[in-house]
């Protein structure tokens, strides 16, 4: 049993928090209601959520206890279903499916002689279709749980797959992450060398380096089989199948358990929003129509993105969907997802030409898509109700409210959501401003405008901002000098000395400032060069820049060694004081002419100075706490390329004095009396002296408080 209502019982909780969501209480309401009703239907239909969302366990092709093979597909628009393969030496008849209700095709192949599996392991297999007007189609089942590309092959094979002797774990769940701090990783790309990099060396070459930079937290692009591999992993075409590119599934499998032997969670960057339009090795046609999983027409095709759209409202559809993610789970041990697309899936415009404004106008009415809105609340209860220490998280760029709030509210149920205003706001103001001319109050309204009571996963740069025809940040601010001036042994130049203090301080203010967790894509940690480009036939099927050169950052020489230092030990920081899953900071500077900001934070106090040539002398920070305070983290440090202006023995005490006006409550939440249900606490104010040089930050520690 769920143990839920037929209505949302804590709406008022939700309208309580944002009073602007009052006028669309039915829009929730019926939101609400349309996944419950799915969800009683599952119960009362399918005998349980439990049992639907394993039907990988009856669907494509499973083991029997005597060992013979079930075999079970959903082809509505079928006229007749065959199976063939090695196994009957490619005979297209031989192996037909006795027709069901619903659309749906089951085979039962009895054991071999002595009971022996009647398909190899390692055997090829397709599923026939013989269409309504009479055609022959050869396809790969939708659940198929591996799949190959033979030598320069264009397709990819269905590859019956069953060891003799399957993975097993060895080592135990780590717990789910209080701080979320995410490695984004694509195990193609994590090798220096120009080629595509195996599970294998992710496994025991990346793991030790992530687990050394202080992040709990892999996330990984490109695992579910992409037949492209310049789509970055976004034109799915086996929703089941791990990609055979990197390795075959016991070595993902490995990566994942080692990684929880480190402590680290692995997530899976899950595209449910489109599929490949592929029909020869891809989901779409599978039954020889241009709908099953799929809307038909217009509606089923992603105009920019040359893709198929599922229709969420189709019962077999939420079957798979939510089936394929319970499978991540429980076969490879994933501990949760980045669901990608979200914004896309939500309205039927897809977000393509809409700007979105914040009129909440936006989010309610016929444009948005119930059913997609309807299937991702039933895949976040699933997954919590299955699985509660797994983790989800939403990419969505529209800002739909309620989108991070329990489903119980009327909201959509995800753990965190993308902060993806961060990273735009980096780029502008890097592209468009002299640093003179940076606006700290607008740069603080862009860390902090987030929704109270959904948390967010805060970045300064992803991916998207290392492919090619972007620039990482590293790359904006360095790229004129960075092949020939990161050498310690040249001398520092202006651009290089502005890059990596900059680097420094918009990681630690997007860190500190902007969420509930943070987001680093790998190698941009040290100022990886260059952008990301797969091969493909623009660049003459090239790998020199799908590669990471990690090499890079352990060369004593280069000055990526202090970026990488100063990533590392900002973690460590937080992992000591965990602000992140602390209450939002109270920020109490934002000097516009000084270049100045600061705020408090689990009990530590961070200010910067954004200037590019003045240095303040006894610079008044207000303080919430009183005592002494040390510096517990200074960007100017020299081993993190800084010029060592500051003194890390000095004792910094609060005297007590009104500053900036500030309220006697250190804490400044989105609700006016409260946060978190508990009354704000009331202290004095009191403000401490320090020394601030140009382009530095520094967090400074209150020594009379247990950490």
């Amino acid at each position: 049993m769920t143990g839920l209502s037929p209505f949302a019982p804590k709406l008022q909780q939700l309208l309580e928090r944002d009073p602007y969501l009052t006028p669309f209480e039915k829009d929730i309401e019926r939101r609400y209601a349309t996944f419950h009703r799915i969800l009683k239907n599952i119960e009362e239909n399918e005998g349980g959520l439990d049992k639907f969302t394993k039907s990988y366990q009856t669907f494509g092709v499973n083991r029997f206890v005597d060992g013979g093979l079930y075999c079970k597909e959903w082809a509505p628009g079928a006229e007749a279903v065959f199976l063939t393969g090695d196994f009957n030496n490619w005979n297209p008849f031989s192996h037909p499916y006795k027709k069901m209700d619903f659309g749906k095709w089951e085979l039962f192949i009895p054991p071999g002689r002595d009971g022996f599996n009647p398909v190899a392991h390692g055997s090829k297999l397709k599923v026939v279709i013989r269409s309504q007007s009479g055609e022959i189609f050869y396809r790969i089942s939708p659940w198929a749980r591996h799949v190959d590309r033979e030598g320069t092959n264009v397709n990819y094979d269905w590859i019956h797959w069953e060891p003799a002797i399957p993975y097993q774990r060895r080592h135990p769940v780590p717990k789910k992450p209080k701080s979320l701090r995410i490695y984004e990783s694509h195990v193609g790309i994590a090798s220096p060398e120009g080629k595509i990099a195996s599970y294998k060396n992710f496994t025991y070459n990346v793991l030790p380096k992530v687990k050394d930079l202080g992040y709990n937290c892999i996330q990984l692009m490109a695992v579910m089989e992409h037949a492209y591999y310049a789509s970055f992993g976004y034109q799915i075409t086996s929703f089941f199948a791990a990609s055979s590119r990197y390795g075959p599934p016991e070595d993902l499998k490995e990566l994942i358990d080692v990684a929880h032997s480190m402590g680290i969670i692995v997530l899976l960057d899950v595209v449910h929003s489109h599929a490949s339009n592929n029909s020869e090795d891809g989901l779409n046609k599978f039954d020889g129509t241009d709908s099953a999983f799929f809307h038909s027409g217009p509606r089923g095709t992603h105009t920019l993105w040359d893709s198929r759209l599922f229709d969420y409202a189709s019962w077999e559809v939420l079957r798979f969907l939510l089936s394929n993610l319970r499978w991540w789970i429980e076969e490879y041990g994933f501990d949760g997802f980045r669901f990608d697309g979200v914004s896309s899936m939500l309205y039927h415009h897809h977000g393509i030409g809409e700007g979105f404004s914040g009129d909440y106008n936006e989010y309610f009415g016929m444009h948005v898509d119930e059913d997609a809105l309807a299937y991702l609340m039933m895949a976040n209860h699933m997954i919590h109700f299955l699985h509660p220490e797994c983790i989800t998280i939403a990419e969505d760029v529209s800002g739909m409210p309620a989108l991070g709030c329990p489903i119980a509210e009327g909201g959509g149920g995800f753990d965190y959501r993308l902060a993806m205003a961060v990273p735009d706001k980096w780029i502008q103001i890097i592209k468009e401003l002299k640093d003179e001319d940076w606006n700290m109050g607008n740069l603080v309204f862009t860390l902090t405008n987030r929704r109270h009571g959904e948390k967010y996963i805060a970045y300064a740069e992803s991916h998207d901002q290392a492919l090619v025809g972007d620039k990482t940040l590293a790359f904006r601010l360095m790229d004129a000098e960075m092949y020939t001036n990161m050498s310690i042994i040249s001398p520092l130049t202006p651009i290089i000395d502005r890059g990596i203090q900059l680097h420094k301080m918009i990681r630690l203010i997007t860190h500190s400032l902007g969420g509930e967790g943070y987001l680093n894509f790998m190698g941009n940690e040290f100022g990886h060069p260059e952008w990301l480009d797969f091969p493909r036939q623009g660049n003459n099927e090239s790998y020199h820049y799908a590669r990471r050169q990690f090499h890079l950052a352990d060369d004593q020489v280069l000055r990526y060694r202090f970026l990488n230092a100063f990533d590392r030990d900002m973690n460590k920081l937080e992992e000591r004081f965990g602000w992140l899953a602390s209450p939002p900071a109270y920020v109490s500077e934002k000097h516009e002419s000084d270049k100045v900001i600061a705020f408090e934070r689990a009990n530590l106090l961070f200010i910067f100075n954004f200037h590019p040539s003045k240095s303040y002398t006894d610079y008044r920070v207000g303080a919430g706490i009183p005592g002494k305070y040390k510096i517990a983290l200074d960007s100017d440090a020299p081993e993190y390329g800084g010029h060592n202006r500051l003194d890390h023995n000095t004792e910094f005490f609060t005297q007590q004095y009104s500053h900036n006006y500030r309220s006697d409550s250190i804490l400044q939440p989105n609700s006016l009396n409260e946060i978190d249900g508990q009354p704000r606490r009331k202290q004095h104010t009191y403000y401490v002296e320090v020394y601030i040089p140009s382009r530095v930050a520094i967090v400074l520690q209150n020594m009379d408080i247990q950490n």
